[in-house]
């Protein structure tokens, strides 16, 4: 298995291209690829509908999938507010390649079994197979998708993000550029995926129960109002948390019910979005069920800067069975830059702590990655997956 990547900088679609075929040709042979993997920023928006052609002419991929973004990330660089083109290719012995496009209305109800979604995606779910996907997010919500997924294909890693250009976002597949829906691929046979996801965040104060709730409105944990609870932790906090509680602070929802137990990175973290008084409700980016298990999160740079590196650490100590080969990066348009005021922050930080491989990825409208058992879409995170043979 060989991965190699690249981006260019350069306006002009084809001297992007001549870029990218000058440092990747030498480095992955003459031979056709069997993957390339295209994310482009807006500035080549005129030049939407050219991008898979001319890549396939100059490359020869079997299989071609990418989208636009706000920012892109290739050659371990990442791209933000500027013209880029960030080219993947991957040769991949022994790998099954199903690509896929979708559609809202293609998808079957969520009380359907397992069968209708594999014969929506045509792709037998064992041995374990694991998708890149990509959605133009005003026109599909990939949630449904994520579920039927880990329903159909619970073995599988699913990895992915929302296209993100300002406006009018292209989704590439095949020689084909779509203006919504969902492009997808599932990858089987001798592939391995390893997921890795970074929110953000840290846990303040105790693991509690939700005990009344209505739909995203949170009302009251161990039987005390929330509002009151969350007044109280507040008090009990530094004053450096205090300020972060402001405008910072965040719901962690446990993804898994039985645990005793809860580590960082257990908690799926949703936004706060209104704390209100008379009558007294804390509002949550998510629709909650009583019982469930929460804990409040603070969020900062340094903050998303720690979260990241001990989520690196963990995979970096997991020994794998087969070598590395290249890896893809979903990170959300509110990090970046933006967040830790320097460019390639996560992209340093992945070479520093599991190494120099061949990265790409783009700045996302919403990041697909899983959590506990299930895959989710979530905000201000960055999702990696880690692609290396399955066997030897």
């Amino acid at each position: 298995m060989q991965w190699t990547s690249a981006v260019s900088s350069e306006p002009d679609l084809d001297h992007a291209l001549d870029a990218l075929e000058r440092e990747l040709k030498p480095a992955f042979g003459n031979g056709p690829a069997d993957l390339a993997v295209v994310f482009v920023s807006p500035h080549h928006q005129e030049d939407y509908r050219r991008i898979p052609a001319q890549v396939q002419q100059r490359f020869g991929p079997r299989v071609l999938i990418g989208c636009s973004a706000a920012g892109v990330i290739g050659g371990g660089r990442e791209f933000e507010q500027q013209p880029a083109l960030s080219l993947t290719l991957a040769s991949l012995p022994g790998v099954q390649l199903r690509p896929f496009q979708l559609i809202d209305r293609d998808l079957p109800d969520l009380d359907a079994g397992p069968q209708q979604w594999i014969d929506l995606i045509g792709a037998a779910p064992q041995p374990p197979v694991h998708f890149l996907l990509l959605a133009d997010p005003a026109t599909f919500d990939p949630r449904t998708l994520l579920m039927g997924l880990d329903f159909a294909y619970p073995g599988g890693a699913k990895i992915g993000g929302l296209a993100s250009a300002p406006q009018g976002n292209a989704l590439f597949l095949g020689q084909a550029t779509l203006d919504d829906g969902a492009v997808g691929l599932a990858l089987g046979g001798n592939i391995a995926v390893d997921t890795v996801v970074a929110q953000g965040c840290r846990p303040i104060g105790q693991p509690m129960t939700i005990t009344r709730c209505e739909e995203h409105f949170l009302l009251e944990l161990d039987h005390r109002p929330a509002v009151e609870v969350l007044v109280e932790l507040y008090h009990r906090l530094e004053p450096e948390d205090q300020e972060l509680l402001n405008h910072g602070l965040q719901l962690g929802i446990a993804s898994s019910e039985l645990q005793q137990d809860f580590a960082h990175g257990d908690f799926l973290i949703r936004n706060v979005m209104r704390i209100g008084r008379d009558p007294d409700f804390i509002a949550i980016g998510d629709h909650l069920r009583q019982g469930q298990t929460v804990q409040f999160h603070l969020r900062d740079a340094r903050t998303a800067a720690e979260d990241l590196a001990l989520m690196l650490q963990r995979y970096h100590t997991r020994p794998a069975s087969t070598p590395l080969a290249g890896a893809l990066l979903f990170t959300c348009t509110g990090r970046g830059q933006y967040l830790f005021e320097r460019p390639n922050h996560d992209s340093d930080m992945f070479r520093q702590q599991v190494g120099a491989l061949p990265l790409a990825g783009f700045f996302c409208g919403g990041e697909i990655g899983q959590v506990g058992a299930a895959t989710y879409l979530h905000g201000y995170t960055s999702s990696f997956g880690i692609f290396r043979p399955l066997h030897a």
